[in-house]
């Protein structure tokens, strides 16, 4: 029993350790790269979770894709469960994919925790592959690659470049880090004001930061969603160049709240920020980067 307490202690201290172990440089790289890409999957793929019923209704969206388990069954038991306890509720278990989904996506973009996030991965790419797998127009060898990939950046230091998980172990910069992030949210931002300078700057389909064509996306926004995140950035970017953590604390505050507030609207109301749950995860995924800027040694106030 013991023995039994101390290895599953052991595997939890290595399964929440920065995934920074030594590698060849060029390793480290294609694992962050790697990584990132996996983040990108699911944050393109939450926007269409969408509460309060998540399809339920019109038999569209997650309801109708996990539905594909009962009418297309990949694994009879797992299909009785979804029968007779997901769908009956599915908007628990929508909340629950959904939190579950956001949390891949921010934390695989950033490199926090990654090995954590890679065994989410391979656990929720299995129950989607378990759902839909045999489903119309379905490529089972996608789900087989989507559990092997997350396989592949658990064992690997896909934290180690580019990273959360680089800055918890010192073996990172969090003012390198804080410098690209707050770059791309400046960057992004900026494009968003001047795509929503036509009719409506205030239309809550926001402006579109990708395309379902190569199903990439940061998300959409309106006019105030852009300049939110050209406000988290500049924020981000200072606090990093001059290590003022006043600066990126205050970053963390506006993304985090920016992307939370997305979360209490969508499906309820039309967003403020013109956004939908990718446009949530990528702010959260901001917050967390300025929360480690803020917290980077070195950071002096603003009279300093």
């Amino acid at each position: 029993m013991r023995a039994t307490a101390s290895g599953a202690t052991t595997f939890v201290r290595w399964l929440f350790a920065p995934a920074t172990d030594v590698v060849r440089r060029e390793q480290a790289v294609a694992a962050a790269f790697f990584r990132v890409l996996l983040g990108l999957m699911w944050l393109y793929n939450v926007a269409w979770k969408r509460p309060p019923d998540f399809g339920e209704d019109s038999g569209s969206g997650l309801y109708k894709f996990t539905a594909f388990a009962v009418s297309d069954p990949v694994f009879p038991p797992y299909s009785w469960v979804v029968e007779h306890a997901v769908l009956p509720s599915i908007e628990v278990f929508g909340w629950g994919v959904l939190i579950a989904e956001t949390a891949l996506a921010v934390l695989l973009l950033t490199g926090a925790w990654v090995r954590a996030a890679a065994l989410l991965g391979v656990a929720q790419s299995l129950a989607i592959g378990l759902s839909v797998a045999y489903g119309p127009h379905e490529w089972a060898w996608s789900y087989w690659l989507m559990i092997g990939g997350h396989l592949v950046i658990l064992f690997s230091s896909a934290g180690r470049v580019l990273a959360v998980d680089a800055v918890r172990s010192g073996v990172g910069s969090a003012r390198n880090l804080g410098l690209v992030w707050g770059a791309v949210a400046v960057v992004a931002g900026a494009v968003v004001v001047v795509g929503t300078a036509g009719d409506d700057p205030l239309d809550a389909r926001g402006y579109a930061l990708g395309s379902s064509d190569p199903s990439v996306s940061l998300g959409t926004y309106n006019l105030v969603g852009g300049l939110a995140l050209v406000v988290v950035g500049v924020l981000v970017l200072v606090a990093a160049r001059g290590h003022i953590a006043l600066l990126g604390g205050a970053a963390a505050v506006v993304g985090a709240a920016a992307g939370l507030s997305l979360y209490a609207q969508i499906g309820f109301t039309d967003p403020f920020l013109g956004g939908t749950a990718t446009s949530a995860a990528f702010l959260l995924s901001l917050a967390l980067v300025a929360v480690m800027v803020a917290r980077a040694p070195g950071r002096a106030s603003p009279r300093g």
